[in-house]
């Protein structure tokens, strides 16, 4: 027989341990980059609201929202209490032959959350298939007639092959295969947007772009597009019978202030709209696209395509139910409000710190509850960081502001019990993203913390970092 570890056996596991397997069976690279971090050597516990707490009693503000996932916190009561509902009832799980109540009920709920005809919608579990099915959809809406697909130069729309061809970020280095059809256009320049339909019109005005796919608020570059460029281009694949995707999967469920970023605009309606990450209440693996009315019927339903999209896990119970309560809560418990207070609070107090350290700070700027900061990085990287980086680390243009950064992360995780993150895209930011039921005082003990760690300067900074990386 085998010998197979329990659940019990897991949670017994020391650091070391949990080490050891992920080098033999996971990935000795993420021991390698995460466990030189002081969080890469801890054991979790238990989680709640905004806190961490580690196996040897210290508590951990997190202020990474769970990277976009954590909108409700860690272990919110009202998701808890709706899954025991489902587990304790025995609910059907998983069934293609029934139609689910709880898909049903997700797809009205959101029909009467969002503008106009923005009204059908899928589930899949990731925000990447999200993206894909959006723009499958938008493919199949122009019955193959058309073959091209617009993405900007700073997109993330994740990694798999397909929403990977979507995704200009320097995260995605890797040369894979990329889906036929896809071109760029400058993030927020319309001039640049322009340039991009003409490359793909013909001589008789015949336009081949099927799919537009644009992020309004980049959660990874913290940019947002002005509203004249976002209205001009909705107006632009109208003209042209252009499908307009949204993707808010990060910003969506009240992140930077509206219950999705686009719903700042009045009147600005995408053709199709994607979302995950807190979707599932930080609980379940959902994601959903939700698309107009028109352009849903004329790709999908008839009788001949009704199941050309579909997936095993269609219809999943638990995860549709959690999302069910993770909207409620989102819209009971005002998670757009509570993110524009959060955002005044942050955003003040990160002005204020980059007056304090002009000379470390060169740039804050965000919106809600994500907001950025970006750091000045020296002329080169000190011989003693970068010897012991490896080769291709050290020749990264990006190397010295993700050390510095990285620098940052660890002395707040280190003096402050501060969880933090960066963002990669074509710039470095710290990213602060607190779950959007946090407390003022929480937020101000994150912005006392990283006052204190950015008056030491950069050198001892980076000598810090050496000094837990040599440690580690």
């Amino acid at each position: 027989m085998p010998e197979l570890l329990t659940v019990d056996q897991a949670e017994a596991m020391t650091i070391e341990q949990v080490h050891d397997l992920y080098r033999r069976y996971v990935s000795r690279s993420q021991v390698s980059l995460i466990g030189s971090f002081g969080f890469g050597r801890d054991v979790v516990d238990h989680a709640e609201g905004a806190w961490i707490h580690l196996r040897d009693g210290r508590r951990v503000l997190d202020f990474t929202g769970g990277v976009g996932v954590l909108n409700h916190g860690h272990n919110h009561p009202r998701i808890l209490a709706a899954r025991r509902r489902f587990l304790d009832a025995q609910r059907m799980e998983v069934h293609k032959n029934y139609l689910s109540p709880y898909v049903a009920a997700l797809g009205h709920n959101l029909a009467q959350l969002l503008p106009e005809d923005l009204n059908i919608s899928y589930f899949p579990n990731s925000g990447a298939e999200a993206v894909e099915g959006a723009v499958k959809l938008a493919y199949k809406y122009h019955r193959g007639r058309r073959g091209t697909v617009l993405h900007s130069d700073i997109a993330f729309h994740g990694k798999l092959l397909g929403a990977g061809s979507l995704t200009a970020s320097p995260e995605v280095h890797f040369p894979y295969p990329q889906i036929p059809g896809t071109d760029a256009f400058t993030y927020d320049d319309l001039d640049s947007f322009l340039l991009a339909l003409e490359r793909h019109t013909s001589s008789a005005g015949e336009c081949d772009v099927y799919a537009v796919v644009l992020e309004p608020f980049s959660a990874s570059s913290l940019r947002e597009c002005s509203p004249g460029f976002l209205r001009a281009v909705r107006r632009l694949c109208t003209e042209r019978d252009i499908v307009l995707v949204f993707d808010e999967v990060y910003t969506g469920w009240g992140k930077t202030g509206e219950l999705f970023h686009f719903l700042h605009h009045p009147g600005l309606v995408p053709d199709i709209v994607t979302t995950s990450k807190s979707f599932g209440g930080g609980k379940a693996s959902i994601s959903g696209y939700i698309a107009r009315e028109r352009i849903f019927r004329s790709a999908y339903d008839n009788l001949a395509d009704a199941t050309l999209h579909s997936t095993t896990y269609y219809g999943f119970g638990e995860e549709t139910a959690t999302a069910l309560e993770a909207v409620a809560v989102a819209v009971d418990e005002d998670f757009p409000g509570r993110a524009r207070k959060l955002g005044e609070r942050l955003g003040d107090g990160l002005a204020g710190i980059a007056a304090r350290h002009p000379r470390l700070v060169r740039e804050v700027r965000g919106r809600g509850a994500l907001h950025g900061v970006f750091l000045t990085p020296g002329p080169q990287l000190p011989e003693s960081v970068r010897t012991k980086l490896p080769t291709a680390a050290a020749k990264d243009p990006q190397a010295m502001s993700k050390v510095l950064t990285a620098a940052v992360i660890a002395a707040l995780y280190r003096d402050h019990g501060v969880l933090t993150f960066f963002g990669s895209n074509r710039s470095i930011a710290l990213i602060a993203s607190p779950p959007l039921v946090a407390e003022p005082d929480e937020v101000d003990l994150f912005l006392t913390a990283l006052d204190e760690v950015l008056a030491r300067g950069a050198t001892r900074l980076l000598a810090g970092l050496v000094k837990e990386k040599v440690s580690a």
